[in-house]
């Protein structure tokens, strides 16, 4: 397993290097239209044959012919008078014999290069590493305010939940807490039902324009609401823990706290994603309950016991 995820992150790797590759050929060599991909086995290129692309990944590739670009993933590549306008290697040891010429540049990740007698490369011999590692320095400060951007926006969005919908929430917290199995189960076929409703909508011309709806605006926000949620239920939980005897009108803190929790959360994702389906369920119930009619004030009929029926008032005498 783990050889097959560093092949097929190798095999990425090198296919986003053929964009720059491709770009860079030398327009002599026009193209033949012929490409080559192989796995777990050899490929042999020999003299007088000519290729556009060689990509071979676990295996030993032997060039003695025209190939404009080669990738090798996991794999050892010996060229023998060879051309070719780009060489990629990943975790590949690659020999250059005499008369191989390399006209462009040579990308290796954990590779060795030999290069023997009058071989060449015209252009520079990369490390990808170096590359890889240069480009995260600059998209790692990015991607952080990005995170914090979107964990303020919604603590934002959580704040203005707890403004206009306090009783919303509080209804769909109380589901939480008492019936913790059920909102699971229907957040989870909260997932699943809707794949089935937007695949027999796309069928149709006319229930194409009402499963985009769904697809990007009705079921993301519903998602997102139930997200919300969750972080508001666990920064309740966490402030009822502190101080059990407050009671707050609407959560704000509650909001806040929840809502970075959430966000700390996500150093494991699978965590956010188990409270954002208690949330997405509560909403789910919640909404269901207020289509049929009963609104969200007796809500709590669904968690407490019925009310004890009043004693007969006595006869008059």
């Amino acid at each position: 397993m783990n050889r097959m995820f560093g092949a097929a992150t190798g095999l990425l790797l090198a296919l986003l290097l053929l964009v720059p590759a491709v770009a860079a050929a030398d327009p002599s060599l026009t193209p033949t239209g012929r490409v080559l991909i192989a796995t777990d086995g050899d490929v042999t290129i020999p003299a007088g044959e000519r290729y556009d692309a060689v990509v071979v990944v676990n295996g030993t590739v032997t060039v003695e012919g025209q190939v404009n670009t080669v990738v090798v993933v996991e794999s050892t590549l010996v060229m023998t008078g060879a051309v070719a306008e780009t060489v990629v290697a990943i975790r590949t040891p690659v020999t250059l014999g005499p008369g191989t010429v390399v006209r462009n540049d040579l990308f290796k990740l954990d590779s060795l290069v030999l290069q023997q007698g009058d071989a060449e490369v015209l252009g520079d011999v990369r490390d990808i590493g170096s590359q890889l590692a240069g480009i995260g320095f600059f998209l790692a400060p990015l991607f952080i305010l990005v995170f914090i951007g979107l964990a303020v926006a919604a603590i934002a969005a959580a704040l203005l939940v707890a403004a206009l919908g306090a009783r919303q929430v509080r209804a769909a917290e109380e589901l939480i807490t008492h019936r913790p199995v059920e909102t699971f189960v229907v957040g989870l076929a909260g997932v699943v039902a809707p794949i089935f409703l937007l695949a027999g909508l796309f069928i149709s011309v006319v229930g194409v324009p009402l499963a985009l709806g769904i697809l990007f605006v009705a079921w993301p926000l519903v998602a997102f609401l139930g997200y919300i949620v969750a972080g508001i239920w666990i920064g309740d939980w966490v402030l009822h823990r502190l101080d059990p005897t407050t009671v707050r009108e609407r959560p704000y803190l509650a909001s806040v706290i929840g809502l970075i929790i959430l966000a700390l959360m996500a150093i494991l994702p699978i965590l956010p994603a188990i409270a954002a389906l208690f949330g997405y369920g509560a909403v789910l119930m919640l909404a269901w309950r207020t289509f049929r009619g009963h609104g969200v004030a007796d809500a709590g009929a669904w968690t407490a016991a019925p009310p004890a029926p009043a004693p007969p008032a006595p006869l008059p005498v």
